[in-house]
């Protein structure tokens, strides 16, 4: 997925740089086209959620409240409540914090550091290329549930430890990403004319290399992300993610995995939000693909 991305990106001239008044476009063009306004806005929505939800949830995340054990949705409990009484929207809504913090640090680093192995490596070549990629194809070689299962097993779960996985699973991707844009741009003549101004490696790389490297990262950084709420939701669901009584998406699904039939609601709601910001943060990062070539929008 990853390099049919970065294929798709050089080869509809996403390569471009980054000029600001070529960013400030995108941005109109992402809120001009429907499912990619729709997308942003999602996200946004989500992003709210997490910044405020304090503000906005009923009840605390470990609140249990008598005698209200599998209530339906109501004007009291819009989600309805789950198995031990606690206030579903109230979960769903204080979850998303978990959710932007750990798929969105995680993410974070996993570009900045894929951004930096990938820069240098594909720029210098030579053995120092062939052995960190031919590292990182080993590493691509396991699914990423799989590794993510194999190293939680050895480090144990925690916030830590899911954010850890999710760094080792992304950097290689990102880097490979990266990696395909600069060998794409070092032949060109702008970089051997850096070169014989006798400008330094961090120069070349910060001021020549890296702008035009930012649309296909941008877009890549948020592929990544949408593959990180997955995973860490994933990772919830099997029980060796975030700990109960955490609010944690999908750790709401696994508990209530066993109530569908008393009480869907507390399953098909955080699954639902689930779902719908990876399918929002999907629908951003097609927009932004779209956007960041020349000619989009």
């Amino acid at each position: 997925m990853a390099l049919d991305t970065v294929e798709r990106g050089i080869g509809d001239g996403v390569v471009t740089g980054g000029a600001p008044g070529a960013w400030r476009g995108a941005l109109r063009a992402i809120w001009g086209r429907p499912t990619s306004a729709l997308g942003a806005t999602i996200v946004l929505l989500f992003a709210a959620l997490a910044l405020f939800g304090p503000l906005i949830a009923p009840y605390r995340a470990t609140d249990q409240l008598p005698g209200a054990r599998w209530l339906p949705p109501s004007r009291e409990h819009f989600f309805g409540t789950d198995r031990l009484g606690r206030d579903v929207f109230s979960r769903v809504v204080l979850g998303t914090r978990d959710i932007f913090a750990l798929a969105g640090a995680g993410t974070l680093v996993a570009v900045a550091l894929g951004t930096g192995v990938g820069l240098v490596t594909a720029y210098r070549g030579g053995w120092i290329e062939e052995v960190t990629f031919r590292s990182f194809d080993g590493l691509l070689a396991v699914p990423a549930l799989l590794l993510a299962l194999m190293l939680l097993g050895t480090v144990g779960p925690s916030r830590q430890s899911v954010l850890l996985v999710i760094v080792l699973v992304y950097t290689p991707i990102v880097a490979r990403v990266v990696r395909s844009v600069v060998l794409a741009v070092k032949p060109r003549g702008f970089i051997e004319a850096a070169r014989m101004r006798g400008e330094t490696l961090g120069y070349i790389l910060g001021r020549e290399i890296l702008p035009s490297v930012l649309p296909a990262l941008t877009v890549e950084a948020a592929l990544r992300f949408s593959y990180a709420i997955f995973l860490v939701a994933s990772l919830g669901f099997l029980g060796v993610g975030v700990q109960p009584p955490a609010p944690d998406w999908g750790l709401m699904v696994l508990e209530a995995r066993n109530d569908v039939a008393l009480a869907p609601w507390s399953l098909y709601f955080p699954a639902g939000a689930i779902a719908l910001l990876v399918v929002g943060v999907n629908l951003l990062a097609d927009g932004l693909r779209r956007a960041l070539q020349p000619g989009g929008g």
